[in-house]
């Protein structure tokens, strides 16, 4: 599976610093596609994508995906081919080294986080543990 690579950015209220590295988070290029596509149907289109992890589900946490209008304070800025991923300092441990792609089946579609450091999922598959 084709990752995208990203320039890390740290804005800070002076300037933006912009340094290439590699990143815990990796975002494939039918998810960055696809993103985009949804983000085009957006009125105002937003900034960036926010990727989070949160309490809740029956594993103790879920991933999170939200359209945001500016980074916070906290947050890493990631830009894949152009498209900015905003994450938290503390979903940023749960994140490293995880992939996420988008998968369309006869069945279903929607974006799949492969991430490594989950230790188990919940049945239904919405859910995770560390």
């Amino acid at each position: 599976m084709a990752t995208a690579t990203a320039a890390v950015t740290s804005e800070t209220p002076s300037a933006p610093i912009t340094e290439t590295k590699a990143t815990p988070l990796n975002m494939t290029p039918s998810a960055i596609a696809k993103v985009r596509e949804i983000m085009a149907t957006q009125d105002p289109i937003p900034a960036g994508l926010r990727v989070g992890v949160v309490g809740g589900g029956c594993s103790g946490f879920q991933y999170s995906m939200a359209f945001e209008n500016q980074s916070g304070m906290m947050d890493k800025v990631f830009t894949y081919d152009g498209l900015k991923v905003f994450i938290d300092a503390t979903s940023l441990m749960y994140l490293n080294n995880c992939v996420v792609d988008y998968v369309e089946t006869f069945e279903a579609a929607g974006f799949k986080f492969e991430n490594p450091n989950v230790k188990s999922t919940c049945g239904c598959g919405s859910s995770f543990s560390v």
